[in-house]
């Protein structure tokens, strides 16, 4: 079920918080490339990373910090607007704010363990390096309607938006906090869009003609909805997605999905499932493996028990013409 969040505003406090610690973070050329957590809780374990030294510590390596390391006017709005917790004698903010291209994105602090988390690492740079080399190759036309599927903090959007700056965006989230990060740097980014808070596309009408998906591959115990993959071993949200949106596909409209997909004995379920997919609504698929082994502790666990690897993929199906 699909709500139409696009006049909902952000808090006041937070929004505002938010942009201006953007601006301050700019205009001190901060720049921070967001690892994978594994190497985040590496970095950390060092005897010198206990507490923040500069800007970097604290809103990329979410590092506790002195009250006097920052600029005092910053703090008082963050502190206003909740975006600030006390751990003990130091304090420590609740975002990240990580480098991608020209843009600077707030996403949750590190470790994204509460149940609201906003994801940004490895993964989003990969989602919005295929997106802007698929748009390049063959940009979309003024007009068109882009849905961003499960935005999270809006990389892949963002990334489309700036690649082709005259279409119609449009983000989607289950999450609400996501939306609310999703618009702070759509917005910072100079990019317009709406935002629909659901797991469908049932808020959206009419034909589309690109849709974007970054879904999670990997099955999480919890089975929280946003955080887990689904079947197929972790690739039936991806799937479920592609299901959707292909039929929505306008003539000439594609579906870009950046996924990961489990390797049982060789095969590829999800490949064969899209392949299927594309066939049946009359369209073209491309497929690529892009990196053959990612996430290989899973396999130490009962859920991976007869997975090869896990991979990175990225498909496009595009409706033909015709």
């Amino acid at each position: 079920m699909a709500l139409l969040v696009a006049e909902r505003p952000v808090a006041a406090d937070m929004g505002a918080a938010l942009h201006e610690l953007i601006a301050f973070l700019k205009a001190r050329a901060y720049r921070f490339i967001t690892p994978t957590p594994a190497t985040h809780a590496r970095v950390l374990a060092r005897s010198d990373r206990q507490r923040a030294a500069d800007l970097r510590d604290v809103f990329g390596w979410s590092l506790p910090f002195a009250r006097d390391l920052l600029d005092a006017p910053l703090l008082e709005t963050l502190e206003a607007a909740g975006l600030i917790e006390v751990t003990g004698d130091l304090l420590r903010s609740k975002v990240r704010v990580s480098t991608l291209g020209p843009d600077l994105l707030v996403h949750s602090a590190y470790p994204t363990d509460d149940t609201h988390a906003v994801f940004f690492g490895p993964d989003s740079y990969r989602f919005a390096r295929f997106i802007a080399e698929e748009l390049r190759r063959c940009p979309e036309r003024e007009g068109a309607t882009l849905v961003d599927i499960g935005t999270g903090a809006g990389a892949g959007a963002i990334a489309a938006a700036h690649c082709c700056p005259k279409v119609d965006i449009v983000m989607t989230d289950i999450n609400p906090a996501a939306l609310r990060l999703a618009r702070v740097n759509a917005q910072a980014a100079g990019v317009a869009a709406r935002f629909v808070e659901g797991d469908d596309l049932s808020g959206i009408s009419g034909e589309l003609d690109l849709v974007l998906a970054n879904p999670p591959y990997i099955i999480d115990p919890a089975g929280r909805a946003y955080r887990d993959g689904g079947d197929l071993h972790g690739a039936g949200v991806a799937l479920a997605m592609a299901c959707e949106a292909v039929p929505r596909l306008a003539a000439g409209g594609r579906f870009l999905l950046y996924t990961g997909s489990a390797i049982v004995r060789g095969a590829d379920a999800l490949h064969d499932r899209l392949v299927q997919l594309a066939a049946a609504e009359g369209c073209r698929l491309r497929y690529e493996e892009i990196d053959p082994d990612v996430f290989g502790e899973e396999l130490e666990t009962a859920a991976y028990a007869d997975v090869e690897r896990i991979a990175l993929m990225t498909a496009v199906i595009e409706r033909l013409n015709n």
